[in-house]
């Protein structure tokens, strides 16, 4: 293998200090007054009322300019091959908010339609998810529970739950949730708070949402052993639940069982399949569709439910509802929960966007994000849908199959619109144990992010820290707190991180001005009489104290009781305008102090040592870099 060349690199000019730069470059001292600046963001034209309307309604800006050539029958092959997976998912996704499933439905068709005018992502697939479901599902049983509606009924001489009225409930309560989560999200992306996002660290998303797919296969254990635990709310909730499912195991429904067993293994099967087949066929297995088709078969051919009490989805209106008002009553006890929502089905919309926005190269804006999501689920609440964001299975499938544009989401839509005019009613005789081993099967990716661990032990220990604990707090405290928890050790990292940062001691490169840490490299030396100390986090009154000492340790001597000349290298532009509006400088301690690069400040003290060497004046130096 030929050897790289490299292009010779020469630079001569004087030693530059920041007070020399500063003259040199003409700093402007010209400064925008707050009122001039909300004038010009007030000030009206038209190129800007133009750029305004097609940021705000993104459709207008790509759909006219739209490639039927390149792109038609990706998008159509895509759309199709999305929403016939929208349907299984979007019914079993509706069991978790413990609504009916029809209403999963509803989540796959409005909130679709509204994300294709508004959205900047040309990938995510928008509809139900498991882990909002699980949430709002939490919510909707503490503020509608079964006790609620128990009604007596004079032929079993017994309390049964009124499931009709329950149901209705149910829905008016996630339909005001849903409403009250889009208003929140349209109003953060109004006052531009899309940057929340980076305060979601990867380890943290990924420790929150498979914490969270630990709560959606606890829930889901009731279908599969065909048993009723009482749904227990608040801390600790999983592990009561589980103890309760295992006190119920001996009441277990064998027919719902082996049901259950029957369904995972065939899907996880299939699964198998389309992976290894997946290079030679030309869109995927929908495995999801032909096991609901094959279960509701089954299902309707041998009387499930009548012979075997296997429990089944049961009545599934044709059509669409109209809308409804939200429970205006309801937004002082579930207002918490929306916030929570919110920010969870952003977080995990904006994350996965930005992996497709950054691998075809296009932007996507946080903030329209925030706004596009939030419109999606505030016109849902009226349509009866629950809280949406992007699902990572359907994404990839949508981009897997050629999907190029949200051309592909919108036709997904139109697909379960088909369904639910007239194919939903079909599917009565489904046995909810299927629904339920559909969300075991979609969850193995979450739970493959265990793996994350030693991968994070290697990498970085405090991320891998973050995850741990996000992970158990969710658990424990269930998906809304536990968010909220994580959001706050995470927070405490990065102050932990700040006040305990890495103090180095640098050397030269030799014949180059660049310098690296001396303990890390085994060509680098000290530069003679000169000492070069760097901190790896910025300077501030928290971590004051224990630069100092550090500093203190890395020369074994008391600075300030020999004589040191002080002076500091790499600071942006941003630092000296904070150290002159703080007081810093004086007439002893000017700019003439600083440097732009640590070798200026290197040729500079060579200079200065040279000089008192001279004078006979040398005296021992120190050279700080932040």
């Amino acid at each position: 293998m030929a050897e790289r060349r490299r292009p010779g690199y020469n630079v001569h000019r004087e030693v530059l200090d920041e007070g020399a730069v500063e003259e040199l470059a003409k700093k402007s001292e010209v400064t925008t007054s707050l009122s001039e600046k909300v004038k010009k963001s007030l000030r009206c034209s038209g190129p800007k009322v133009k750029s305004c309307l097609l940021g705000t309604v993104p459709v207008l800006s790509w759909l006219p300019r739209y490639s039927f050539k390149e792109n038609a029958l990706g998008d159509l092959i895509s759309g199709i091959s999305v929403g016939i997976m929208q349907l299984p998912q979007g019914m079993a996704y509706a069991l978790l908010a413990s609504v009916p499933p029809v209403f999963g439905l509803y989540s796959s068709f409005y909130p679709v339609l509204i994300y294709f005018i508004f959205g900047t992502s040309k990938h995510i697939s928008i509809g139900t998810y498991a882990v909002l479901s699980v949430m709002i599902g939490g919510v909707i049983e503490r503020v509608a529970p079964d006790s609620k509606f128990m009604v007596w009924d004079d032929v079993t001489n017994s309390s049964i739950v009124n499931e009709t009225a329950r149901d209705a409930e149910r829905v008016h309560v996630a339909a005001t949730v849903t409403l009250l989560s889009g208003l929140f999200q349209i109003l953060l992306g109004l006052v531009q708070f899309g940057f929340v996002v980076t305060y979601l660290s990867e380890p943290l998303v990924r420790g929150y949402t498979t914490g969270a797919a630990v709560h959606v296969i606890v829930s889901q254990l009731k279908y599969t052993f065909g048993i009723s635990p009482p749904r227990y709310n608040g801390p600790m909730s999983l592990i009561y639940t589980v103890l309760e499912v295992c006190y119920l195991l001996p009441e277990t429904n064998i027919g719902t069982l082996v049901v259950s067993i029957v369904a995972i293994t065939g899907l996880i099967l299939l699964k198998e399949l389309n992976a290894y087949l997946s290079k030679k066929l030309p869109i995927p297995i929908p495995v999801e569709l032909l096991g609901v088709v094959l279960a509701t078969i089954i299902s309707w051919q041998v009387d499930l439910n009548g012979k075997y009490e296997v429990d089944v989805v049961g009545l599934i209106p044709s059509g669409l509802q109209p809308p409804a008002a939200p429970m205006a009553s309801l937004f002082g006890q579930v207002i918490g929960d929306a916030f929570a929502l919110a920010v969870v089905g952003y977080g995990i919309a904006i994350s996965l966007g930005r992996i497709f926005a950054l691998k075809y190269g296009y932007k996507v804006d946080s903030n329209q994000e925030l706004i596009a999501l939030g419109l999606s689920n505030s016109i849902g609440g009226f349509f009866q849908c629950i809280p949406i964001s992007c699902s990572m299975s359907r994404s990839m499938v949508q981009e897997s199959t050629g999907g190029k544009t949200q051309v592909a989401g919108a036709l997904s839509a139109v697909v379960i619109l088909v369904i639910t005019l007239w194919i939903g009613k079909l599917f009565e005789e489904l046995p909810k144990a299927m629904l339920a081993a559909i969300i075991y099967v979609n969850l193995h990716g979450m739970m493959k992010q265990f793996l994350d661990i030693p991968v994070l032990w290697r990498s970085n220990k405090i991320d891998m820290v973050v995850w741990i604990v996000t992970f158990i707090l969710t658990v424990l405290l269930n998906p809304d707190l536990g968010l909220a928890a994580s959001i706050g050790f995470s927070m405490l990292t990065v102050i932990f991180r700040t006040q305990l940062p890495k103090y180095s001691l640098l050397g030269q490169v030799p014949e180059t001005d660049i310098y690296r840490p001396l303990e890390d490299y085994n060509q680098v030396k000290e530069v003679p009489g000169i000492l070069i100390f760097r901190s790896s986090a910025t300077l501030y009154f928290a971590n004051a104290e224990m630069y100092q000492e550090a500093l203190g340790r890395k020369i074994h001597k008391d600075y300030g009781q020999i004589g040191v000349e002080v002076f500091l290298a790499g600071c942006q532009t941003g630092v000296v305008d904070n150290l002159q509006t703080g007081g810093f400088f004086n007439e002893k301690v000017t700019k003439s102090c600083l440097f732009s690069t640590v070798h200026d400040a290197v040729l500079y003290c060579q200079s200065f040592i040279k000089q008192s060497q001279d004078k006979g004046l040398y005296k021992e130096m120190t050279e700080t870099h932040f």
